[in-house]
């Protein structure tokens, strides 16, 4: 008999379609979820204040950085079969990155440590000796400085000996190679910004005499230990081979001599014939000239970017020529000299302008006497008018606003999408709309910091409207470095595919120029130097664009170029790529240095200017974060700051000086301005001035509210969270002291969420009266001024006060007793009791003498015997007409200055009587207030509560019974 059991089953067959179901549930779980996605994305990009991936400048905690950084060392790199001519290459390109280097060191830690010196002294000056201690800090940093000095001199005397080799004369000496008519302009421009540097450091150190001030006072101190080493701890014999470092650096640095020791420094030895090789004296004065004109054909204009600074280093270089061969070419002086009415003045670093003429005469007096009195006097009159027609150009609005004009065109472009219908087309419009941003900015920083600097230096006024406007173009400035760095994304994209569409069109040429080498089948060393150059350009080219491989491409071509394998216009479209090149391979530094404002450190006390205008004219308030932006940028230079015992000390000082600028001329008026409004507003009923718009004008404040919380330096100034604490401290101060004028505050309140939309706190204090009242202790110390002043409610046990200057009325009732009982205690309503009665006594005492007084007595009596003898006929009442001719009686005795009889004074005193008494009454009654509130949590001694009967009642446990007993 088969039995049946319910928990047996059959075997579960698997066909596979749980799996399928499985799989198409998934598959529409993901499809569900990216359809979310999507859409939460969607709402994100609607709600998202920014167009695109973009990025913010002040609250971004990354950036991306696209330079690229070269791998391979030069030797790797520059490898061709001509073994001369590699080596050659090898020594110019390692020397331009050597120079390269320096100028980046001296840039990054001796300039910025240099022009900060002295800065952040306080206000009270100096303690004494604290200026030798910074001496003392900076002495690390000028024995580096000599050293780095010592260095760019060598390297210098390097680069003129290797080409004084390379154009050598030597008829019997080994040919190295064909460099007639070999231009390496590229190493002259090296040469060119590191002797710039030179000059910048003289003129640095030349302008700071606080440097010089403190190290004179170092000097004196050297000379006191000097007299008495064993005081101050120091061996003897260290003093004086420190006192000959110090005169040594002194010489070396402190005197003006930095450069001016470079070029004269001997460049002659006895391998290496410098002044007397002619063929390097014409290639040097050629490569100057080209150089020159280039320069020239730039400077001014507006496709200009970085030349003037490189027209310090080509007055340098001509210097530098002069002092090694002793020629001086009168054209090229001539062209040099005429310079000065393109840019009369060279703004270098922080406040620091060069001017080119001074420097020439200078440097090389012999020129004297090639200009006239005429030239000389110009100078003056030239920088005068530049500085006129800049003062003019920017006090007409329209030429600043064509400015803003063609910024906001280019950001507008910058932050359109672009269009990819055609890549060439779109690569070559990306690449143009980059280069045109950084044109703008070049343009604008020029302009900004030379009219700023020049004024400083001729100690010329500046107009308020011409100020203003510069402060517009410094916040144009700082929009165009946010733009680029909100538009990271699309550069970071575009910028590798740019250069590699340029090194393509390079690469075509170069190609075409091979063809047309190896088509002439003549053979030549000269030939095989140009093909293995070209063969180096096009390997160079055919990598990253890192500034290595653009460098030796630069030292290839300057061979490659010659013997005509490029035909002219072949050779202008190369020359203009590869400047394209240069500058997109090196996009962000060159936004980064025509965009920094670290200058304006030096001018920041027109900040308060600023600040005051954009109060009085609330136009476009958001532009001040890009002024916030500019101040900025002088932070990170303060990093290099030796002199002080930490950099932070100077960031502080700066942060705390900018602060208050910022709440003095903006954030206080602002908050002064909504508090009036607010208060007018509310009090329109009385008579105001008139608030007509139509002919008062009106502010919109409401705008500089709604600025975003502006970053300053490591912190963030809400300006509309500083506007709602100061109106609320404000309105809970004065409502604290006024408790009536509540309502009015609260209605200001209101008025400033409708029309500023600031949410203000609940001030959460009583509207009318405090708890505490009037002290016992204090109304019985002045208790003839108490009953004199209150009027006493019998009913109600209140005392309230008779009239007040104020517009509140205090009010005394039996809680306030009892809470200044429970402060001082029970024991003072004896003292006031006893303290009442003795005042009551007196006053029963003038009750009973106004009573028994003669007049007052017989007109008593009199009226006595009247109503006694008349009381049926009157009702038991007194007559009316009785008691008014009684009390003109009374009148006709005499008044007070006040006008009271002495019936109106009786009825006070009576009054008077009757407060004193309601008072002990009321001291009665707070006393036993006092003690029901203390006693109120006493149990009742009689009626004690056994809690084993109530734990019983509740059916707990027999532990908790047990606990209860």
């Amino acid at each position: 008999m088969a039995v049946t059991d319910g928990n047996w089953e059959f075997d579960k067959f698997d066909d596979g379609s749980t799996k399928i179901v499985g799989e198409l549930q998934l598959k529409k779980y993901g499809m569900f979820m990216e359809d979310y996605a999507t859409q939460l994305r969607e709402i994100e990009d609607a709600l998202d204040d920014s167009i695109g991936d973009s990025w913010d400048f002040t609250l971004d905690p990354i950036a991306l950085q696209l330079l690229p950084y070269e791998q391979t060392s030069l030797l790797q790199l520059i490898k061709t079969d001509n073994k001369i001519f590699n080596k050659i290459i090898t020594v110019l390109a390692s020397l331009c990155s050597e120079m390269k280097a320096l100028r980046h060191e001296a840039e990054s830690k001796f300039f910025n440590a240099l022009i900060f010196y002295g800065e952040g002294e306080p206000e009270k000056g100096l303690a004494e000796g604290e200026a030798q201690v910074q001496i003392g800090r900076m002495m690390p940093l000028i024995q580096e400085l000599s050293c780095f000095v010592n260095r760019t001199n060598e390297v210098v005397k390097n680069v003129i000996q290797q080409f004084a080799c390379l154009f050598s004369v030597v008829r019997n000496g080994p040919k190295l190679l064909d460099v007639s008519d070999v231009h390496f302009q590229v190493v002259y421009e090296h040469l060119g910004d590191l002797l710039g540097v030179l000059i910048t450091l003289d003129e640095i150190i030349e302008n700071q005499g606080t440097l010089k001030d403190h190290w004179i006072l170092y000097k004196r101190m050297l000379k006191s230990v000097h007299h008495d080493p064993g005081k101050f701890g120091i061996a003897a014999e260290k003093i004086r081979p420190f006192e000959k470092l110090i005169m040594k650096l002194e010489g070396q640095l402190l005197d003006g001599r930095i450069f001016q020791d470079c070029v004269e420094q001997p460049f002659d030895t006895p391998t290496v014939y410098v002044s007397k090789n002619p063929n390097l004296a014409e290639e040097f004065a050629v490569s100057v000239k080209e150089y020159l004109m280039e320069l020239e054909a730039r400077i001014g204009e507006p496709n200009e970017m970085d030349q003037r600074y490189k027209f310090v280093g080509l007055c340098g270089l001509y210097i530098l020529h002069f002092q090694i061969f002793r020629v001086i070419d009168k054209k090229v002086f001539k062209s040099v000299w005429d310079m000065h009415k393109k840019i009369p003045a060279v703004h270098l670093i922080g406040n620091i302008v060069w001017f080119p003429t001074e420097f020439l005469l200078s440097k090389m007096p012999q020129v004297d006497k090639l200009l006239d009195r005429k030239a000389k006097d110009s100078v003056t009159s030239t920088r005068t008018s530049w500085l006129a027609q800049r003062q003019q150009l920017l006090t007409k609005s329209r030429d600043v606003q064509n400015f803003h004009t063609t910024v906001m065109a280019w950001m507008v472009e910058m932050e359109s999408a672009m269009t990819k219908a055609n890549l060439m087309e779109d690569l070559n419009n990306r690449c143009v709309l980059f280069i045109q941003g950084v044109l703008h900015a070049y343009n604008i920083s020029h302009l900004v910091r030379t009219t700023m600097n020049l004024h400083v230096a001729m100690s010329k006024p500046m107009t308020k409207s011409c100020l203003l406007s510069l402060c517009r173009l410094i916040e144009l400035l700082k929009a165009i470095e946010h733009t680029f760095h909100r538009r990271t994304m699309l550069i970071a994209e575009s910028v590798n595919h740019i250069t590699q569409h340029l090194s393509f069109i390079c690469l075509n040429s170069i190609a075409v120029a091979k063809k047309r080498i190896t088509s002439d089948k003549r053979y030549s060393e000269r030939r095989l130097d140009v093909l293995s150059a070209l063969v180096l350009a096009e390997t160079a080219l055919n990598g990253p664009g890192t500034k290595e491989r653009f460098l030796i491409t630069q030292l290839a071509l300057a061979l490659g170029t010659k013997m005509k394998t490029f035909k002219d216009d072949e050779l202008q479209n190369l020359a203009a790529t590869m400047k394209k090149m240069e500058v997109i391979c090196d996009l962000r530094e060159k936004v980064r240095q025509a965009c920094d404002c670290s200058f304006f450190y030096w001018h920041r006390v027109i900040l308060p200017n600023y600040l005051t205008d954009m109060f009085e004219n609330v136009t476009d308030p958001h532009r001040i974060h890009y002024m916030f932006g500019a101040l900025r940028d002088c932070v990170p230079r303060m990093a290099a700051v030796r002199h002080m015992a930490t950099p932070k000390e100077l960031t502080d000082a700066y942060d705390r000086e900018i602060y208050g600028y910022f709440k003095e001329n903006l954030l206080s008026p602002l908050c002064q301005a909504i508090e009036t409004d607010l208060r007018l507003q509310i009090h329109t009923h009385l008579q105001l001035d008139d608030r007509n718009p139509f002919k008062v004008g009106m502010r919109d404040l409401s705008h500089l509210l709604r600025v975003r919380p502006i970053r300053l330096f490591d912190r963030l100034i809400n300006i509309k969270a500083y506007v709602e604490h100061y109106l609320n401290k404000t309105f809970y101060n004065l409502t604290t002291v006024a408790l009536h004028d509540w309502k009015t505050y609260g209605e200001m309140k209101n008025m400033a969420q409708q029309k500023y939309c600031l949410s203000l706190l609940e001030s959460h204090l009583p509207s009318q009266t405090l708890e505490q009242g009037l002290d016992v202790l204090e109304i019985m110390r002045n208790i003839h001024v108490f009953v004199s002043r209150y009027m006493y409610n019998l009913n109600n046990q209140i005392f309230v006060e008779r009239s007040s200057n104020n517009k509140h009325l205090n009010t005394i009732n039996i809680r306030h007793i009892a809470n200044s009982i429970r402060t001082h205690g029970t024991g003072i309503m004896n003292t006031t009791v006893n303290f009442t009665y003795q005042f009551l006594r007196k006053k029963f005492y003038i009750f009973s003498q106004f009573l028994y007084d003669e007049h007052i007595k017989s007109k008593l009596i009199k009226d006595w015997k009247f109503f006694r003898e008349n009381h049926m006929q009157t009702d038991q009442k007194y007559p009316v007409e009785r008691a008014d001719k009684f009390n003109k009686n009374i009148k006709n005795l005499g008044l007070t200055p006040d006008g009271d009889s002495y019936l109106d004074q009786f009825r006070t005193l009576i009054s008077q009587i009757g407060n004193a008494m309601g008072y002990i009454r009321m001291i009665r009654s707070g006393g036993l207030h006092c003690c029901s509130n203390a006693i109120r949590f006493i149990p009742d001694i009689e009626d004690i509560v056994s809690f084993e009967e109530l734990c019983k009642e509740e059916n707990l446990s027999s532990e908790c019974q047990a606990a209860a007993k």
